[in-house]
């Protein structure tokens, strides 16, 4: 504890001291770590003085991130929805990370390329509605959440009520409030959001004695997310982070997919894209074939009775190379070295200043992935012994033990991804805050009025890297009203931007001659309203009762 108040003298870390007292005023339950992943989540926890991920009921470290509906209308979660797929293909929900917190019209940088199983479809307020009953991404991994609750519950013997979630490092501000509330509706106070590659650099980090320049390269099932951290004498550093959210294994098993139902068309003259039973068994034959791909240099891929044609069911069988796979994969590769690039311009380093690199999520274990890790960081090794699926988790785990103080030395000091500012003159954005800023941050800015006697301005806050304001992110406004008199450019508006180390921005607008102030708190950029949530909470409520009238 007194060694995170010297902390606070020399970085700006008083966000973490804070929530660390509070921590120790309250009662002595676990905090869990959750990584809730595109394709997998998983729970764990400190205990005992080590970090552990909580088996589930049968022994599996992860859980599926599927949610589904069976024939009878129960809501089913993990293991049992994804062996449900075969039989409600359109009832079956996956992949929900890549919907979470995004608006209908932005499904073209969810990185989707295969048409869904189930219905998607644009809701009143221009979200992303579910199915037939328009349910919520956040809704969806509620559920998964609340299971990963009650898992923890069943194996810590206590209620839980606390959690950190992990989040990519390039989700933006509507991501990270929509991840938070789906852990709001599952009865969790969600006590930090943080960034996947710093769980996974703690993880790697706790026990290492060395101090070290590392690469955390992870590609999960939905997003690409690369950060280079400095870390020396239990100070972990992010220099820079950069990400593509178009790029994860989702996408590679897509590509394969499409490839394959293209070639059984050229093959057969059937069209099987509008099958949505069809699309489904072959996406779960590509997935298969991919994770093949990593060990052997050819697979044979086959579904039985995938159409019908002249009375007579026609089987599927395609044999596919690796060269093959990483030809139809080849810009989605190539995306991850430009940011891998990207990130070392931004952290000021040269591939040789990088030692090691620590592999993080499923499809690292792609042998084309491994190769370019090698090519871009050739001078780094690439660190043993962490298994990437669990290591998020873990880390998420250790955040856990930080903020209850049992462990002790640690000092996080994250970035934000993206750039913050306001709209000024001519519609350009002026940004107050830059990517890759240590956080917690207070900057302040004076603007002016553009025309005499305007008695009231509009605050505009966005988020972005682009010049003009149109092609970056709303993230809220604002009016400041009361202005004096005075001719234009002469009033003094200052505007400041304080972002804490759980990514929420307050912005204050205050005109200097009258004293007159404007305050927001952005939490609310997800769309996501209050009604909505309490929705939401009721619609769990149901589904949990239903379970317990199952068990």
């Amino acid at each position: 504890m007194f060694r995170v108040v010297i902390r606070q003298q020399f970085f700006d870390v008083s966000c973490e001291f804070i929530v660390i007292i509070e921590m120790m005023q309250s009662k002595r339950k676990h905090i869990i770590g959750i990584d809730l992943g595109t394709s997998r989540s998983l729970v764990a926890v400190f205990q005992g003085g080590q970090p552990k991920v909580i088996p589930t009921a049968s022994g599996d470290m992860s859980v599926p991130s599927v949610v589904a509906f069976d024939i009878q209308g129960t809501v089913l979660v993990g293991v049992p929805a994804w062996n449900q797929r075969a039989l409600t293909p359109s009832k079956t929900v996956y992949g929900a990370k890549r919907l979470i917190g995004r608006r209908f019209d932005e499904m073209g940088t969810c990185g989707l390329e295969v048409d869904l199983a189930y219905r998607i479809c644009e809701t009143e307020v221009g979200r992303i509605g579910i199915g037939v009953r328009k349910v919520s991404a956040e809704l969806v991994s509620a559920v998964i959440l609340d299971a990963l609750k009650r898992q923890a519950e069943d194996f810590l013997g206590e209620n839980v009520t606390r959690a950190i979630i992990t989040v990519p490092a390039y989700f933006n501000d509507a991501q990270r409030h929509a991840t938070k509330i789906a852990g709001e509706v599952a009865g969790l106070e969600v006590v930090r959001i943080i960034n996947e590659p710093i769980a996974a650099a703690l993880a790697y980090g706790l026990e290492k004695k060395t101090n070290a320049k590392v690469a955390v390269f992870d590609l999960g099932g939905g997003t690409f997310n690369v950060s280079i951290l400095d870390i020396s004498d239990g100070v972990f550093e992010v220099l820079s982070t950069a990400g593509d959210s178009g790029v994860g294994g989702e996408a590679l098993t897509d590509r394969l997919a499409r490839h394959v139902a293209q070639e059984f068309t050229r093959d057969s003259g059937i069209d099987l894209r509008g099958d949505s039973n069809a699309m489904h068994r072959i996406r779960d034959i590509a997935e298969t074939a991919k994770v093949g791909l990593s060990s052997l240099l050819e697979v044979t891929l086959r579904v039985p009775a995938v159409a019908l044609s002249k009375g007579k069911w026609i089987d599927l069988e395609i044999a596919v190379t690796r060269l093959k796979f990483e030809e139809l994969c080849k810009d989605l590769f190539e995306r991850v070295t430009t940011t891998c690039q990207k990130v070392l311009a931004d952290a000021k380093l040269s591939p040789s200043d990088v030692q090691e690199i620590v592999m993080v999520g499923g499809s690292v274990r792609i042998a084309k992935v491994q190769e370019l890790a090698k090519k871009v960081f050739h001078t780094g090794t690439v660190v043993k012994g962490i298994n990437p699926d669990e290591v998020v988790a873990i880390g998420a785990a250790i955040q856990g033990g930080v903020l209850m103080g049992d462990v002790k030395n640690v000092v996080l000091l994250d970035v934000t991804p993206f750039s913050i500012g306001v709209e000024t003159l001519g519609g350009a954005m002026t940004k107050l805050i830059e990517r890759n800023t240590i956080i917690p941050i207070s900057k302040k800015e004076i603007f002016s009025t553009t025309q005499d006697n305007q008695k009231a301005v509009t605050i505009v806050v966005l988020e972005g890297e682009r010049q003009m304001a149109a092609d970056n992110r709303v993230l809220g406004r604002f009016d400041l009203q009361g202005i004096a008199a005075a001719p234009r450019g002469v009033p003094q508006l200052e505007v400041e931007f304080s972002l804490d180390c759980n990514g929420i921005l307050n912005v204050m607008a205050a005109e200097k001659a009258t004293g007159k102030k404007q305050e927001i708190q952005i939490t609310g950029s997800s769309g996501i309203s209050k009604d909505e949530v309490g929705r939401m909470q009721s619609q769990l409520a149901e589904i949990t009762r239903a379970w317990r009238r199952c068990s």
